[in-house]
């Protein structure tokens, strides 16, 4: 019986040391449209990434790249405090995409680029063709990574249900003729009959890549002591973890739309590695966090990656990108 003892503890110290061995050997690095990403997990646009600052405690915390906040190319107010409301299955933002302006984005932008330390992806937005083609173009003479065209929004005006089929036809060929050489990520809206062919006609519009999903929208939250909304503009853009199967479910559609001939940023309720092996699964190239990174800091960010790369060990894994779009029906 000791004997026997000894050989099952033989056997699982074994086991540990494969599966350590695999982590230790996994390949996580991924290069996209030759954009170089340690590992599929990055910050998401958001008030969270504002400024040269933030971007930094973001890669010094795990990020492998971050996308800023959405840059207008001129000041725009917000909507006033408060304008994000929560619950652990759901988070409702009203921010309203507030910018200080061109020049100070601007100031911001030219502390990390042209040579930043991990990828920067630019989130620029606009009114007209004109006005993203003009914002791109300033954006493009500093060297970003990358430009995430933000055609959606759920909290501000004209974004609230994204931009239409034939509007996007003419915003994604100003922008990509503006970008030059640098990639352009269309950043997409559940908020459509079906976000597949759309995202096709994006890509045929010049799009090098798509983000799937901006936060889905609008929901309300009252208050029940004061019984008015808990927001100050009343409704807001739903995201957490509430919305990760429209997220999967969207990420999927966009690969088979596309014949999985982009690279995809997927976005919408990734708390955790399986949350992110699950999008990858679905098609996504690249994960990025949001609401991770609103609740927990920085530091959300290395978190998924180790339980990325535990997930992939625990399944075998042992490139990450193997499981993209692998997904089995």
């Amino acid at each position: 019986m000791e004997h026997f003892c000894c050989v099952l503890q033989g056997k699982a110290e074994s086991n540990a040391r494969e599966k350590r061995d695999r982590i230790q050997w996994m390949n996580l690095s991924q290069t996209i449209l030759g954009l170089p990403f340690e590992h599929p997990i990055i910050a998401a646009s958001g008030k969270w990434a504002w400024t040269a600052a933030e971007w930094s405690a973001l890669w010094e915390a795990g990020a492998a790249g971050v996308t800023t906040k959405s840059f207008w190319n001129h000041v725009h107010e917000g909507n006033p405090d408060p304008v994000i409301t929560e619950e652990s299955a759901w988070t409702l933002n009203a921010v309203g995409l507030p910018d200080r302006g061109p020049e100070d984005s601007g100031a911001e932008l030219a502390k990390a680029l042209p040579d930043p330390p991990k990828p920067l992806i630019v989130s620029i937005l606009g009114l007209s063709a004109e006005e993203y083609a003009a914002n791109a173009a300033r954006v493009a003479a500093m060297r970003p990574s990358a430009i995430e065209v933000n055609l959606s929004s759920p909290t501000f005006l004209k974004l609230k249900g994204g931009y239409s089929a034939e509007e996007i036809l003419a915003i994604l060929p100003a922008v990509k003729a503006a970008a030059g050489s640098i990639p352009v990520f269309a950043k997409l809206s559940p908020n459509v009959p079906d976000i597949g062919p759309f995202a096709a006609a994006c890509v045929a519009s010049g799009a090098d890549g798509i983000t799937a999903i901006n936060t889905l929208g609008t929901g309300l939250s009252i208050d029940l002591e004061t019984r008015r909304p808990r927001l100050s503009v009343g409704k807001g853009g739903l995201s957490g973890p509430g919305i990760k199967p429209l997220a999967v479910r969207c990420v999927r559609d966009v690969y088979e739309a596309t014949g999985g001939s982009v690279p995809i940023i997927g976005a919408g309720g990734v708390m955790t590695g399986e949350d992110a092996a699950e999008l990858i699964l679905a098609g996504a190239s690249i994960v990025a966090l949001a609401t991770a990174v609103l609740r927990e800091g920085p530091s959300a960010c290395g978190r998924v990656r180790d339980e990325l790369s535990h997930t992939c060990g625990r399944l075998g894994i042992a490139d990450v990108g193997e499981l993209r779009g692998a997904m089995r029906s």
